[in-house]
């Protein structure tokens, strides 16, 4: 379980090399380029999805109850004191946020989305990989 644990966090630290390429400077630059943000886009689904199997693996390796949703497995981090509540809550919103780019549940908020691929996401994922190791 430890080498699948390293190689999913190696997966992670690829895929947030490959965002951060990407990501330009400005709302109005992410916008304006539909390459650039659909790859940006694409590659905050792929960090989430990374984390999310990420939690599930110490929630395993760990002997934790079983999550019912990924947003659950943040949960259950938290309250065995592996990372704060705040960070479980922040990581959440990343999957919901995944869930609404992957599905297209309706219009996506620009804005929001660029600030939490520029703002959010890579500072959270290093401190959920920082409490793991």
């Amino acid at each position: 379980m430890e080498n699948r644990r390293g190689d999913k966090i190696v997966e992670i630290e690829e895929y947030l090399d490959k965002l951060g390429k990407f990501v330009p400077g400005s709302l109005d630059e992410y916008v304006s380029d539909e390459k650039t943000k659909a790859a940006c886009e694409r590659y905050f689904e792929k960090v989430v999805e990374a984390v999310v199997d990420l939690a599930f693996f110490i929630i395993k390796e760990k002997g934790l109850r079983s999550p019912e949703s990924s947003r659950e497995s943040f949960e259950i981090l938290a309250e065995n004191r592996l990372i704060s509540k705040e960070l479980a809550l922040s990581l959440g919103n990343a999957k919901s946020m995944r869930n609404w780019l992957a599905h297209q549940y309706g219009k996506v908020d620009d804005g929001k989305v660029f600030d939490a691929i520029r703002n959010e996401i890579v500072g959270d994922v290093e401190k959920l990989m920082e409490a793991v190791r």
